[in-house]
């Protein structure tokens, strides 16, 4: 059995942080992946960058919208060649980071606990046992597969990862799942000329934000030509591409060249056997950690996607952070610490968000000034010819502090993290109001929101 300090299961962005970290100790860690596609973790390869090029790349065609379809199946072919290439680069250059260090072992295979201190790693050459009195999991999530007739082996069926190395561009794509993976692949695909026919099985778009900012978001999207089926219960896939549908009572069959699943995501546990460890999951299947991202195995701990909650490459980052302290034994860093994490949509408009929506903040008992501006007001975004969205802040009346931020708008992508710093310094919304910023950006539409 070999020896380590550390075994890391995951290639992900916190167990690769973590990893480079532990070897600048002189620490002996071991990294285990189990896909030689998957080095650098789900952002990389299947998630954020690569979907972001192919963002990019459906914005420049959309230049094209005067060509014919076969044209704009080309500029989606080579868009997929260029996305293949840049994940394969940055695939490479993260095995190399790990696998060139000294004191870093990346090992190809699939984990299991034997115990909680050790693991079988199953190989094609067969099974090798590691030791290590810590051991870390960041294993991360992928796709809920609903239970829909005829999903299992259908040719017409993706999900966010396979759909990006689908080569041809489909003509009708239908997307099963209204949540914010679902609509930013809605409006990619509508932006490379794709029809595009988005299915939720609720009645309400985007329940969890306001309904002034939802109402806006679906009007931008069917502004691209993206039509909304809700209430839509989805009975079957057939082989032959047809997705039977069912709203309000009637049953109706919808052709499509392709069928996107995103009805969201689940941690990837399968194989761990982690009750040989004495790790126990959450009710939804995460594996349970307290603040320090430690399990019910005190030697044990879980970083990522893999833990439930938000799931995002910078929160496993964050964890990555809170992990690092606990062992350096600083223990001033904790999930409790963490403070407002924004998130962004990249959809025709992007939509980023931070703290709490208007209903949220009223909900929590908050005396609220709520402040409104049109992006149609902001200079720039009628330089770069986005002049749609709406940009909404929630103010806390008693303190002047920023409860909540919620940005539709060209660049809101950047724009947030403003928001985001100011909150956690605690600043009063003022700050943003009379700060100085270049002309003409999209940041000093600020000055503006928060002088409403």
């Amino acid at each position: 059995m070999k020896q380590f300090d550390s075994i890391i299961i995951g290639f992900g962005k916190g167990g690769k942080t973590l990893a480079g970290h532990l070897a600048k100790q002189g620490k002996k860690v071991a990294v285990i992946e189990k896909s030689d596609m998957m080095y650098g973790g789900t952002c990389i390869n299947v998630g954020c960058i690569p979907s972001k090029s192919l963002v990019h790349s459906a914005a420049e065609s959309k230049l094209h919208n005067d060509v014919s379809f076969t044209e704009k199946a080309v500029l989606y072919r080579k868009a997929i060649e260029e996305k293949r290439s840049l994940t394969a680069k940055l695939r490479k250059k993260n095995y190399h980071k790990l696998s060139d260090h000294p004191n870093i072992t990346v090992i190809n295979g699939e984990a299991s606990f034997l115990s909680s201190t050790s693991i079988a790693v199953k190989q094609e050459e067969g099974i090798e046992e590691l030791q290590a009195p810590n051991i870390f999991i960041n294993t991360g999530s992928s796709s809920v597969i609903p239970a829909i007739k005829g999903i299992d082996n259908n040719p017409y069926v993706f999900y966010s990862d396979t759909l990006m190395n689908l080569d041809k561009l489909p003509k009708h794509l239908i997307i099963i799942g209204g949540g914010y993976i679902g609509l930013e692949f809605a409006s990619m695909y509508a932006n490379f000329g794709s029809k595009v026919t988005v299915l939720q099985h609720g009645g309400i778009f985007l329940p969890k934000e306001d309904e002034d900012i939802a109402a806006e978001i679906r009007g931008n999207l069917e502004a691209q030509g993206i039509q909304f089926l809700l209430n839509a219960d989805t009975q079957e896939i057939t082989s032959d591409g047809n997705v039977l549908v069912e709203v309000a009572g009637s049953l109706t069959a919808l052709s499509a060249d392709a069928v996107l699943i995103a009805v969201g995501r689940r941690a990837n546990v399968e194989g761990l056997h982690l009750e040989a460890a004495g790790v126990e999951q959450t009710e939804r299947g995460a594996v349970k950690t307290n603040e320090w991202r430690q399990t019910t195995a005190e030697n044990i701990f879980a970083m990522g996607d893999v833990v439930g909650g938000l799931q995002f490459t910078y929160v496993s980052l964050d964890d990555y952070r809170i992990v690092s302290n606990y062992l350096d034994g600083k223990k001033t860093y904790s999930e409790k610490s963490r403070q407002h994490v924004p998130y962004s949509v990249f959809m025709e408009i992007p939509f980023s968000r931070v703290g709490m929506n208007e209903r949220e903040a009223k909900q929590a008992g908050f005396e609220i000034k709520v402040m409104k501006l049109p992006a149609m007001a902001i200079p720039k975004a009628q330089v770069l010819k986005k002049p749609a969205g709406l940009l909404k802040a929630v103010i806390d009346v008693e303190t002047n502090k920023i409860l909540g931020a919620m940005l539709l708008c060209e660049e809101s992508y950047e724009m947030i993290n403003l928001v985001k710093l100011a909150m956690d310094l605690n600043a009063d919304y003022t700050v943003l109001r009379d700060q100085i910023f270049t002309h003409p950006t999209m940041s000093e539409a600020l000055n503006d929101l928060f002088s409403m």
